[in-house]
């Protein structure tokens, strides 16, 4: 069986029975006969909302139970309503912020041919309130998965915050006297794993892997994925938008990896620059917002699976920076939205969570929209410019050290 090859991988690599054992309970999900012929590959593609899993949120264990169902089930609500293939997709990474997830929802009922949509929520919280935002979408279809390593379900073992683990500060000679668990194991800076720090790159990958290799709608769609955040707001005419770069890259850019339908300028002079695309070289702090990534840069990505578990940094898109151009020779080209179809309206994040205003947010988008309407919906694309495609180095931020992280996140391409 797959448990005993893996365990003893496991051992060898990491010569510490403590921390393997810990490991090995951790990802029991992951450890499963190689003859189980059962997940989501074989789901009917067919299910509909009458097939829907009936969240338990009493305990971590009937959560997880209910993440695995709901995960094997894969129910699209709405099938019935919008039938046939999606003409886009769209992932939206959720955690627990229901007002700009909200706030996202409204500007999704707004955009034109909304209902050719199919949108899948990525959650790594599970509520019944968020549950209920998300299920009361009734303009086009939807598709639920759930991080199914959340420290939500694991309040207390890895990959959760373990009593046992190092201190964040402790040095490493304190930490081996003490005897916590990851003592050998700091990152580039000295400083050991902090959990709720590590969830988001976790979550980035598996969702990448499970959108495009277990979602069975989507086997046979062809077009770009788009990949979003709750705290995200899309304009009108994004859908429109988004035909016009596939065009425009068909006809002027067919070497450009991605697209990216978002910056972070916000609406700024947007009449004036509503209709201008730009070429230039992938770099974390302008394209990961409103990400278009293909089948084929997916494969591109999975071919940098080692490197992209192992560098030491806890975000997704630094960590995605830092592979294009040494582990992707070629650097990954992107082709960008001058007038940005992506806002961002979070005010509120990993790093700050207090004094959130979402009603803040939701009055400046909307002032801002009244200012924008002359822009939308452009008849054609013009190339601003065009700037050279190269890697861009960066000093990696850490909180990405300890080989556990490193370990489970490997396990996600090998059997989800």
């Amino acid at each position: 069986m797959r448990f005993r090859v893996l365990k003893k991988n496991l051992l060898a690599l990491l010569g510490v029975s403590f921390v393997v054992v810990t490991l090995l309970i951790s990802t029991r999900v992951l450890l499963v006969n190689d003859n189980d012929t059962t997940g989501p590959n074989n789901v009917d593609q067919g299910m509909h909302s009458g097939d829907a899993v009936k969240f338990k949120f009493g305990s971590p264990t009937e959560l997880t139970q209910s993440v695995y169902s709901a995960n094997y089930k894969q129910c699209v609500h709405n099938a019935d309503t919008f039938p046939g293939e999606p003409l886009l997709v769209l992932v939206v990474q959720v955690h627990n912020r229901p007002e700009y997830l909200r706030l996202f929802i409204k500007s999704l009922e707004k955009a034109a041919e909304v209902h050719s949509f199919l949108l899948i929520f990525s959650h790594d919280y599970f509520s019944e309130e968020i549950n209920a935002i998300v299920q009361g979408i009734t303009f086009c279809k939807v598709l639920q998965i759930y991080f199914p390593f959340s420290t939500q379900l694991y309040p207390s073992e890895f990959p959760g915050k373990d009593p046992r683990d190092c201190p964040r500060d402790i040095s490493k000679d304190n930490a081996r006297k003490t005897g916590c668990l990851n003592a050998e194991h700091p990152d580039s800076y000295g400083h050991y794993r902090e959990a709720f720090i590590t969830q988001t790159k976790h979550h980035w990958w598996w969702k990448l892997h499970f959108v495009w290799e277990r979602v069975p709608a989507l086997q046979g769609y062809s077009g770009f994925v788009i990949f979003l955040e709750e705290d995200n707001y899309i304009l009108p005419d994004f859908f429109h938008y988004y035909k016009s770069m596939v065009e425009f890259r068909k006809s002027s850019c067919p070497d450009c990896d991605m697209l990216a339908l978002g910056n972070h300028n916000g609406l700024t002079d947007f009449n004036r620059l509503s209709n201008k695309v730009l070429t230039t070289g992938w770099m974390s702090t302008k394209h990961n917002i409103g990400m278009a990534i293909s089948r084929d840069v997916y494969y591109k990505l999975m071919g940098c699976h080692e490197e992209f578990c192992t560098y030491d940094d806890y975000n997704w898109d630094w960590t995605l920076q830092h592979l294009s151009g040494t582990c992707i020779s070629k650097p990954i080209k992107v082709l960008v939205a001058h007038g940005s179809r992506v806002l961002h309206t979070g005010d509120c994040g990993l790093h700050k969570k207090e004094n959130c205003r979402p009603e803040w947010a939701t009055q400046k988008v909307e002032e801002s929209l009244k200012t924008a309407k002359e822009g939308l919906f452009p008849q054609s694309l013009v190339l601003q410019g065009a700037e050279a495609v190269e890697h861009k180095t960066h000093m990696k931020n850490g909180g990405w050290g300890d080989v556990r992280d490193h370990i489970l996140c490997k396990n996600y391409a090998k059997r989800l």
